[in-house]
């Protein structure tokens, strides 16, 4: 008799633990909770003096040309010689380090956000809808989806690595060097 009150109390706290954990919101970008507004929300905020010129260090850089480049005959080259029957363009292996450094759920995104506008901000920051009007403190941003960015280094090291087929030697601390967009 006690073997069944104890099977079936744990089977009872075993069905409630599921049905609460299988209710709870997560939030993170797998769920979805967290769509991608794009670097045309966050330059509204982010560019000028008095912001580091965090937006105009962006657009200055590879980064924002980085889904254009894909749009060459060259990229087309090396998409074809690595196997792909699709421009480059077109192929997931080539636009995931081109735009989000992740392959792109459609779902993800919200009408403002443009692939064409390259590596932006988001693709290192996190989805941004869910903080790009918390952002201060950084605490309540980070809690609201942003990427804490811990190791940089490995971070960018995720698509500046030796498997991209046009890889050349990435010197960390000289290409941080080019991009970093501190606020003063």
């Amino acid at each position: 008799m006690k073997k069944k009150i104890y099977l079936l109390s744990g089977l009872i706290v075993t069905l409630i633990l599921f049905f609460s954990l299988s209710s709870m919101t997560i939030k993170n970008e797998v769920s979805g909770e967290y769509k991608y507004v794009g670097v045309s929300k966050c330059k509204m905020c982010h560019k000028g003096d008095a912001k580091g010129k965090q937006f105009e260090i962006w657009s200055d850089s590879k980064h924002s040309k980085a889904f254009q480049n894909l749009g060459t005959e060259a990229a087309d080259k090396i998409a074809k010689e690595k196997g792909f029957t699709t421009p480059a363009k077109e192929t997931p292996a080539c636009i995931k380090c081109h735009v989000l450094g992740k392959d792109i759920n459609p779902a993800e995104l919200e009408d403002s956000f443009d692939k064409n506008d390259g590596v932006q901000c988001e693709t290192c920051h996190g989805a941004g809808s869910g903080y790009k009007s918390k952002m201060t403190p950084k605490a309540t941003a980070i809690e609201n989806g942003m990427n804490a960015l811990t190791d940089i280094e490995a971070f960018c090291k995720g698509c500046h690595n030796s498997d991209s087929p046009t890889f050349r030697e990435f010197n960390f601390n000289d290409m941080w060097a080019k991009i970093k967009h501190t606020k003063p």
